[in-house]
């Protein structure tokens, strides 16, 4: 029944653009984005002034556009029949809803100007949380039509992309939402979305909580965490992409860790932190910190390991030739409810990630292969890394090296 009404739509050619979009669309393709400048979107909030949050105004629409155009461009070099699916053509018609707005937005020239954009870049940002989670879908069902490798490098740059877009948003909303604030000034341990002090070891716990809530009731159990290393460590990284990548690494943890030891006790999940190590004058020699979570979920086999940060491959399903009613993994409940609701009226509740973060369900994509790439994707965005090591029939170790932010600033990214 799931099945027949989900897949109850036809296929339309995309609409045509109008001739001022596409005027708009060569303008700004004739002059790409700069590269995303850590050090000044920083610079935005230290401190949060009138003047700073009117420059940030003024750089969100400067480089909003550029990049959203570069999305519309390459959702519309998508093959024709890719373009007609009705996920791919309403993320296309989103994003290019989306440019027209910002990229004929007037100046932002005072604070009550500001507030009306703000408020429009809220909108924005809430409108778009479903993107990848539609867009997965319609490449699940498009994947015949294109190589492993064009859809591997298109999700890439979409995803990429997105970061960047709503990196650039929400530093604006966080440090225009300071200046409003009567208490903004005691807000020392973050600069807009930035938390200057964040807590690893918070971080896990909070994730921990909810994976273990998610495991218990799909699978029955839940294994402990231990931490160890430097747990009263921090460092400055934005909370939500931690908290996006650790609680995708937890899931697989989890999931492997009981269905391997169905009939005994559970061993622990480990997780050691560690720090950027300081020199002989205190001062920091690396600008990474490091974290390693590993597990006794049996390993990955070798025939797995060349695909277990490829899009749509998952060991969340034991049929992979079923790609709704996947014989009933550990998260196929989530599976399906993430997919029936794409594109219903409820986006607050599967939303893949908003600044909300998990009390918005970032398991809507679970099942379709998309939670390790995607971690890679944001531990590298700055310049970190995710790398799994496995040793087939014991367990997988995941090694993550994150960019201490404040120590990053003349980055471009």
């Amino acid at each position: 029944m799931l099945r027949s009404c989900i897949r109850s739509y036809s296929r339309r050619a995309p609409q045509p653009t109008s001739a001022e979009l596409t005027s708009l669309l060569q303008r700004y393709a004739a002059s790409p984005p700069l590269p995303l400048d850590l050090a000044s979107l920083l610079s935005f909030g230290r401190p949060v002034t009138p003047s700073s949050v009117l420059s940030s105004a003024t750089y969100a629409l400067a480089e909003m556009p550029r990049r959203l155009a570069m999305r519309v461009r390459s959702l519309e070099g998508l093959p024709f029949i890719v373009g007609t699916n009705p996920y791919v053509a309403s993320t296309l018609n989103a994003y290019r809803d989306s440019f027209q707005l910002l990229a004929t937005y007037p100046p932002v020239t005072n604070l009550e100007e500001n507030q009306k954009f703000t408020e429009q870049l809220e909108d924005l940002v809430h409108r778009h949380a479903n993107d990848i989670p539609t867009m997965a879908k319609g490449f699940l069902e498009s994947a015949k039509y294109m190589s492993p490798t064009q859809i591997s490098n298109f999700l890439d740059g979409a995803i990429r992309n997105r970061i960047s877009v709503r990196l650039i948003a929400e530093q604006h909303i966080s440090i225009a939402r300071a200046l409003e604030a009567t208490s903004h000034r005691e807000e020392v341990g973050n600069i807009g979305v930035v938390d200057m002090q964040c807590s690893p070891l918070q971080m896990i716990r909070m994730c921990e909580s909810y994976v273990a809530e998610l495991c218990s009731a799909t699978l029955g159990a839940s294994p402990s965490v231990i931490i160890d290393g430097h747990p009263d460590a921090t460092f400055a990284y934005i909370p939500v992409h931690l908290e996006y990548i650790l609680t995708e690494i937890l899931k697989n943890s989890f999931r492997a860790t009981v269905e391997l030891h169905k009939a005994g006790a559970l061993p622990p999940v480990r997780i050691t932190l560690s720090p950027p190590p300081s020199g002989s004058a205190g001062v920091s020699n690396s600008h990474f910190f490091s974290i390693r979570i590993r597990d006794e979920g049996g390993g990955v086999s070798p025939s797995n390991m060349a695909r277990i940060f490829s899009y749509a491959f998952t060991t969340a399903k034991s049929d992979a030739d079923d790609d709704l009613d996947g014989g009933g993994g550990p998260y196929a409940a989530q599976h399906v409810g993430g997919l029936a609701n794409i594109g219903g009226g409820d986006t607050n509740l599967f939303s893949e990630m908003t600044s909300k973060g998990l009390q918005t369900g970032l398991g809507s994509i679970a099942g379709l292969g998309y939670g390790l790439p995607m971690s890679k994707l944001y531990a590298q965005y700055f310049g970190g890394s995710l790398d799994l090591m496995s040793l087939e029939g014991w367990g997988s170790d995941v090694f993550l090296k994150l960019r201490c932010l404040n120590e990053a600033g003349d980055s471009s990214i």
